[in-house]
């Protein structure tokens, strides 16, 4: 009598309900202080879409130096699940998370352009440096060079013009120098307070 082959087992690894879809929009998580790398690191064991910003600074101890990788935003992560209660509770059971931004039933993702924004940032290693969240005044877009299409507010940086990128879900923002970059106009901000800027940041004309 012959022999019945084995079933092969095709279970899969990956827990297929913290998979996004394609389209699917990214979260910002708040973690406990100091704990980003390891929310990170372990999310990413769970094959969930993460996005951790890191960038480098130099940390000086009394017989060394060395240059390690910290958060560019403290406290801090990016995600991107499945849009079901089962996706977002394997999140919030991770060690050392502590919420999704946002209230419950509100929609707080985090747009795409953002985070394509810091990400071609951080491939371009263009110093960049946290800056108070701001909501309103003149934004424009980087127009050809490495950073074409980043869009931010125009300030005055250290007596040179300067942009800030907001991620408005965590309330944070980041500076760069864009002296020497074409920059165009974008319309500004609906609303009464839209010809307004913010104390102690000057209008557009006022960089030439």
């Amino acid at each position: 009598m012959a022999s019945i082959p084995s079933i092969p087992n095709y279970t899969s690894p990956v827990p297929i309900d913290l998979l996004a879809p394609p389209g699917a929009p990214w979260y910002a998580l708040q973690t406990q202080p100091r704990h980003e790398k390891k929310v990170a690191a372990q999310l990413v064991k769970k094959h969930v879409d993460t996005f951790l910003p890191l960038v480098s600074e130099s940390h000086r101890w009394s017989d060394r130096q060395k240059i390690i990788q910290v958060p560019l935003f403290p406290s801090y992560a990016f995600v991107r699940v499945a849009s079901t209660a089962e996706a977002r509770l394997a999140v919030l059971r991770t060690p050392g998370v502590l919420r999704f931004l946002g209230s419950p039933g509100e929609d707080h993702s985090v747009p795409d352009k953002q985070i394509e924004d810091i990400r071609s940032i951080l491939a371009q290693r263009v110093s960049c440096t946290l800056y108070p969240f701001l909501r309103v005044g003149q934004r424009v877009r980087i127009r050809g060079g490495s950073l074409d299409g980043i869009e931010g507010l125009l300030v005055a940086l250290e007596g040179a013009r300067g942009m800030v990128i907001s991620v408005d879900s965590i309330l944070q923002s980041i500076a760069i120098r864009v002296e020497g970059y074409d920059l165009e106009v974008l319309a500004p901000p609906a609303g009464p307070r839209s010809a307004k800027t913010p104390s102690g940041i000057p209008r557009l004309h006022e960089l030439h």
